[in-house]
């Protein structure tokens, strides 16, 4: 059985218990090793396996997974953050499949949720944004034409930009080109919740900038909108004492 695990965004604590009972028990275990905290195979068996897939390709990946169904070993692959987000796993999975070998996803807490704990941000505040787009630049691998960031930008909705901090002045270009404002609040966050984070405001004009300033060309998330301001939203709803739910009553007249 192979098991895809989402490492979480990088402090050791914040991978579920779910993934860290699955380390604790696999007899194989392939992390991405330029991603994923070393600490995470602290909670590996004595005897177990370790192989880092930054060395490997599909294919090596693949045949250890063979090999290890093979012998009746249960393998984790550990991925950085939730396999789900930009972490290649369905062309691992049609690859299992193809060799009749079963597997399962366990999820992980994303980057750009590690991001929103760095600075206390709420994406999805009432009456600025209840969207949140994860994209990133186009780079080495492509993004599809309809996905550019222009045309996301046009919603003016939370934005999480991953694996472009080598691109921010053409990125700062495309988000003001898309509607985006020059001083539309931003923010670049640098290894979520690993020891050494570093999390900057900005605008979307002065990425570029302040990523300079402080010297950070990788590994880092770009956070745009009016959400991390966090000013002139509404409050919500749900806890409106004139509003009623399934559990509570309201308790005061709307005020009119």
């Amino acid at each position: 059985m192979v098991y895809f695990v989402g490492a979480g965004t990088g402090a050791a604590d914040l991978i579920t218990v779910r993934g860290m009972e699955l380390l604790k028990r696999a007899d194989v275990i392939i992390y991405a090793g330029s991603l994923v905290n070393p600490q995470l195979l602290d909670y590996a068996q004595e005897d177990c396996e370790l192989h880092n897939s930054a060395l490997l390709t599909l294919k090596e990946v693949i045949s250890l997974m063979q090999k290890a169904e093979q012998e009746n070993k249960t393998t984790v692959r550990l991925h950085t953050g939730d396999p789900s987000v930009y972490g290649a796993v369905r062309e691992q999975m049609d690859e299992l499949e193809k060799l009749g070998i079963s597997y399962e996803s366990c999820p992980g807490v994303s980057a750009c949720f590690g991001a929103a704990s760095a600075l206390n941000l709420e994406y999805t505040l009432p009456g600025i944004s209840q969207s949140l787009i994860i994209t990133r630049m186009a780079g080495r691998t492509a993004v599809p034409e309809k996905e550019s960031i222009e045309s996301f930008a046009a919603h003016h909705a939370s934005m999480a930009i991953y694996l472009s901090t080598g691109m921010l002045k053409e990125l700062s270009k495309r988000l003001t080109a898309g509607g985006y404002e020059p001083q539309t609040p931003a923010a670049i966050v640098y290894k979520a919740t690993w020891p050494e984070e570093e999390a900057y405001i900005c605008t979307v004009e002065t990425l570029a900038e302040t990523a300079q300033e402080h010297g950070i060309t990788k590994t880092a998330l770009v956070l745009v909108g009016d959400a991390i301001a966090h000013q002139h939203y509404e409050k919500s709803r749900l806890y409106a004492a004139d509003f009623s739910t399934e559990y509570r009553k309201a308790k005061e007249q709307k005020e009119r």
